[in-house]
């Protein structure tokens, strides 16, 4: 049991894979930073999940749903803003558990972040391409059905079979931005600040144009009686935000992001902090206009944005622009989530808890592209046949999972090392760190036992390969044996 917590020394930051020459290229600063963490969270929480959300489970509360998951992403995220600057290398909450926790329960995160970001990377894939065939149906550019989605969606508790064989669209955005994070992380930085610039502007267009069509009785009642455990009433009120939670994961891949900082201890607080700080205001803002322009029944749909100013003839002009936002956003989403991955394969690879090859940088690109690569099939695979809304409650999971751990990291932390260098500090930490940490659980907690179950069996199988692969090849450990 002692092997399995021996935690490894803060200043460690291995840069590395033993033989490789090349390391991560340190090119960005705190403007790109926050650009990444708005171009993350900026996406499937206002273009496709805010709609299904206040729809099924807490009408116009979803704004409070979106109030209740931003207070819980704000206390996760001054605990990562402290390890980033402290810690700063490519692991995120890997990396961070692996320092106070120690290795099984690091490889636990860490798997739990690849659940995180693989799933994301193809939950919103599929949610781009809803969008995408929208838009083309419009000018008469149809895909053929069998192309056009999964070959079974899940409604009700349900696999629903719908005669198609995979989603191609899903594949191909996947595919284009996997050859952009192949390229570089400075041009993957420069492409996502151009859009992230395009859709925000977008969407302050939807809530002040759209503010003049709100219709109050729409917001009543705004808490909308009970019918279910999780169906309306304040249960459906926490049920939405343990949906919309997903809305909040961009900001902790800019953690990942850390080993490319010139100065992360300045800019990664930054960075992490005034991303969240701006997504939470525009989701609250564009959440109380949506539901006031349509009824929240009728918001369940897959463009949830597009609907409601469908519903308005005046606005038909900003309706194409919110598609072509949405369709841009969305790639941002993507876009992050793979840059995000492959780093903390990179990270998991210099410990020696998986194979050389994930650690491996590009001697001309210096981005960890044999991982990149693996990512993007691995998503691809599962944005083809998987329907959105099996794969957006999932990672909802396994990012709490790593927000709690996190959370509690700073506070151990405190105590075990508390004359470490720290230049920025969670204010209040013996009140913020454990109210993060429960935050996160009472989350977890309202989930449906589905997700438990996907959470158990990805939990086994990542200690299968950890036990057969990870445990033995630990860097580590071998260096406390010699």
């Amino acid at each position: 049991m002692k092997n399995l917590f021996i935690t490894k020394p803060v200043h460690a930051e291995p840069h590395v894979v033993a033989g490789e020459e090349v390391s991560l290229a340190k090119t960005l600063n705190w403007r790109h930073l926050i650009m990444l963490g708005i171009g993350a969270v900026i996406g499937a929480g206002i273009f496709v999940i805010t709609g299904t959300a206040a729809a099924e489970h807490a009408g116009p509360a979803i704004i409070l749903s979106f109030v209740f998951a931003g207070i819980a992403c704000a206390f996760a995220a001054l605990c990562y803003a402290e390890f980033s600057a402290m810690i700063p290398v490519s692991g995120s909450a890997y990396s961070y558990t692996y320092s106070t926790l120690g290795e099984a329960v690091a490889w636990f995160v860490g798997w739990s972040l690849v659940l995180e970001y693989l799933f994301a990377a193809s939950t919103v894939a599929v949610g781009w391409a809803g969008y995408t065939l929208s838009f083309l149906d419009q000018f008469g550019l149809h895909l053929p059905a069998a192309l056009r989605e999964a070959p079974f969606t899940f409604k009700h508790e349900e696999f629903v079979w719908t005669g198609a064989w995979f989603n191609l669209p899903a594949v191909l955005i996947i595919g284009a931005i996997a050859m952009l994070c192949y390229r570089g992380i400075k041009e993957s930085a420069t492409v996502n600040a151009v859009i992230v610039a395009l859709k925000v502007g977008v969407v302050l267009l939807v809530v002040i144009f759209g503010a003049h069509y709100v219709h109050p009785d729409n917001w009543h009642p705004f808490i909308p009686e009970n019918q279910a455990p999780g169906v309306y009433g304040w249960s459906g009120v926490f049920r939405g935000a343990s949906i919309v939670f997903f809305a909040y994961i961009g900001f902790d891949a800019v953690s990942t992001a850390a080993q490319e900082v010139k100065n992360p201890q300045r800019d990664m607080p930054i960075g992490i902090m005034g991303s969240l700080f701006i997504c939470t205001l525009l989701y609250i803002a564009m959440a109380a206009v949506l539901t006031g322009m349509l009824p929240y029944t009728k918001l369940g749909t897959a463009e949830p944005v597009a609907t409601a100013l469908a519903a308005v003839p005046q606005l038909a002009w900003l309706k194409t622009a919110a598609e072509l936002a949405a369709i841009a956003g969305l790639s941002t989403v993507i876009l992050v989530m793979m840059m995000g991955q492959p780093r903390i394969f990179y990270a998991m690879a210099n410990d020696g808890l998986l194979p050389k090859t994930f650690g491996k940088v590009h001697p001309k690109f210096r981005t960890p592209h044999r991982a990149t690569v693996i990512v993007a099939v691995i998503a691809a695979v599962m944005a083809a046949f998987l329907p959105i809304s099996l794969l957006g409650d999932v990672v909802s999971m396994g990012t709490l999972v790593a927000f709690a751990t996190v959370s509690a990291g700073v506070l151990i932390l405190r105590y075990t090392q508390p004359d470490l260098k720290r230049s920025f500090r969670v204010p209040m930490a013996i009140l913020v760190c454990p109210l993060g940490v429960l935050a996160c659980l009472a989350l977890i907690w309202i989930m449906p036992l589905r997700n438990w179950l996907i959470l158990l069996v990805w939990t086994v199988i990542g200690f299968v390969v950890y036990f057969s692969y990870g445990y033995k090849h630990s860097k580590l450990r071998k260096a406390q044996q010699s």
